[in-house]
């Protein structure tokens, strides 16, 4: 019988050992939270549960022989799982479990991403927030995260999504909310946040921004922006990857593991 359903069984869920690649700080926070939830945090191998960093990749350092090690019937827990990693993990009969897909981990990530990307306004800016007109394109978590705490802080926020539903709510938050098509119009917004994964800021876009705009890519690689064009065009432009991990590790890390608790919890309800 597997070790943690077994030790399910026997009612000591807490009581399991639990490995954690401990590579960056958040891996370290949520190594302290499961700690205080009663679970032995070790560097065995054997453990029945693994955590992984996120995101999760096969360039990940030290992954590949780590995985060469795992047993039948691990049960391996990743972020941002790429598919190379299912790959290497297909004939060893073990679980992998993406904690990324998780729709609270995701909702709650946007805090600190939103936090280090007004951080990252406030270095590169010459002005305050207060009275700066802000244009973000998209409203996803992230965005909705950053329009409200900028709105707070004074900005004059305008909000460019494709669904009415989205400018619809935009506006119930108080922001101006246009079409992605006035994208291709000028305006007077003197930084640009970016949140949707596909290329929106073309050199056509980036052309109509005023000059020497501040503009932070939050999508992931490669982003919806074409930096290229944005430097020749006299702009600053940002790649802002991995803000929670780098602005608030111990938050993120403290989220990573409430996400894993709760999926382990739910799974000991289902034995």
């Amino acid at each position: 019988m597997h070790r943690m359903e077994k030790s399910v069984r026997e009612g000591c869920l807490l009581e399991n050992e639990i490995m954690i690649l401990q590579q960056d700080a958040r891996l370290q926070a949520a190594a302290h939270v499961f700690k205080q939830a009663g679970w032995r945090v070790t560097e065995d191998v054997r453990a029945p549960v693994w955590v992984l960093p996120l995101p999760l990749s096969a360039d990940t350092p030290g992954l590949a022989a780590l995985l060469r090690q795992a047993k039948p019937g691990t049960l391996i827990l990743g972020g941002r799982i790429a598919p190379e990693v299912y790959a290497l993990l297909r004939t060893k009969g073990v679980e992998l479990v993406d904690y990324y897909k998780r729709p609270e981990l995701v909702e709650l990530n946007a805090i600190p991403t939103a936090e280090g990307c007004i951080a990252l306004l406030m270095a590169h800016s010459k002005r305050t927030l207060w009275r700066q007109k802000i244009l973000i394109v998209g409203f996803g978590r992230v965005a909705r995260a950053l329009a409200v705490r900028l709105a707070a802080l004074g900005a004059q926020v305008t909000v460019a999504a494709r669904s009415p539903a989205q400018r619809a709510f935009a506006k119930n938050l108080g922001c101006e909310a246009v079409p992605l098509e006035k994208l291709n119009e000028p305006t007077d917004c003197t930084i640009t946040i970016n949140t949707v994964p596909a290329m929106v800021l073309g050199e056509k876009q980036l052309a109509q921004l005023p000059q020497e705009s501040l503009i932070v890519d939050l999508a992931s690689k490669p982003g919806g922006t074409d930096f290229s064009a944005a430097q020749r065009l006299g702009h600053t432009a940002l790649h802002a990857l991995g803000l929670p991990g780098k602005c608030a590790p111990e938050t993120a890390g403290r989220f990573i593991a409430d996400t894993i608790l709760q999926i382990l919890h739910e799974r000991s309800e289902q034995l």
